[in-house]
């Protein structure tokens, strides 16, 4: 194999962040972070917020996924079965409720469409919602900083910082696969089916996160799960393609990843998903153990590409 990967050209784009980012940054936060008030001197009316228990019954039987403690539900938001909310109207902390209510005949469970249901609930607690203003109070509150000068400072900052990363990884990326297009190889047969399956695989994890089955995915997108398979064939190429640069660069280098460095992509591994290494250790086994070392060599590999490239720098009106 024979390949260029030193010397490389590309263009880094850098977008600065405007005032007009900082100000919708600090709106979304705002309306993601209202003030809660308990309310205790009236019972709920339309827009408040309810902590409640309640358990459904059809038929005189209580019926799986109909039960749910300390779950909490805005009056009027329309989030649950239509009917329900209008009943939680004019209550108090302590009272129980009997909702009834009739499914609708398109209900996405069929043993319960069309048919009346009772809930039987407890209200625990009445709260209130109430939008901050963008002033000190919510930068303490909030941000947790002393005055909304600083919350602006630290906020463009932040989105600054953010945007850089993006655009550096963005750059590394185009480097390698840059390296990757020139490299004489071709993938079998078997190398692609597997990536193919693998692309699949993440797919699907994605779909799953996101409350979705491979089978509502491809309803939406009019497609089939043959077809998404066929489509994945040229990121799958790439991704192969690219898989090969690294190892031909770690290899034509020399690169090795320390105990030093495997210990600090643990670490990362442990922040991202909020464990420690105690937690981790368990599952800490020869696969994972590759894992790791292919994504330490695999960083190495990007950054000697990058460390090498003839990089063109533009900013913003510039």
């Amino acid at each position: 194999m024979s390949f260029v990967y030193r010397g490389l050209e590309a263009t880094l784009h850098r977008h600065i962040i405007t005032e007009e980012e900082v100000n919708a940054q600090l709106e979304r936060l705002r309306q993601q972070s209202p003030r809660i008030a308990a309310v205790t001197d009236r019972p709920t009316q339309p827009g408040d917020e309810v902590v409640l228990d309640y358990a459904g019954f059809c038929d005189g039987e209580q019926f799986p996924g109909g039960t749910a403690e300390k779950q909490t539900l805005v009056l009027g938001s329309g989030s649950f079965i239509p009917g329900f909310e209008e009943q939680l109207l004019d209550k108090v902390p302590g009272q129980q409720v009997v909702v009834k209510v009739t499914f609708p005949e398109g209900y996405h469970a069929p043993n319960l469409a069309g048919k009346a249901a009772e809930f039987r609930c407890t209200i625990h607690e009445i709260r209130l919602k109430t939008p901050y203003a963008l002033d000190d109070d919510f930068a303490r509150e909030v941000g947790g900083f002393e005055t909304m000068e600083q919350m602006r400072a630290g906020m463009k900052k932040s989105l600054q910082d953010y945007t850089d990363q993006m655009g550096e990884q963005d750059l590394q990326d185009r480097l390698l696969r840059q390296a990757a297009d020139s490299l004489n190889f071709t993938p079998t047969v078997s190398q692609m089916e597997q990536a193919m399956d693998e692309q699949m695989e993440n797919l699907k994890a994605q779909l799953a996160h996101q409350g979705l089955t491979m089978e509502m995915y491809c309803q939406f997108l009019s497609t089939t799960e043959e077809k998404l398979r066929e489509d994945s064939r040229g990121e799958a190429e790439t991704s192969i393609r690219t898989q090969a640069a690294v190892e031909q660069i770690v290899y034509t280098e020399g690169l090795e990843a320390s105990k030093e460095e495997i210990a600090q992509a643990l670490a990362v591994i442990c922040r991202q998903n909020n464990m420690t290494m105690e937690q981790l250790r368990p599952h800490y086994d020869a696969a994972l153990e590759a894992a790791v070392v292919r994504s330490v060599l695999t960083a190495k590999a990007m950054q000697l590409i990058r460390d090498n490239a003839v990089i063109t720098k533009v900013t913003d009106g510039k």
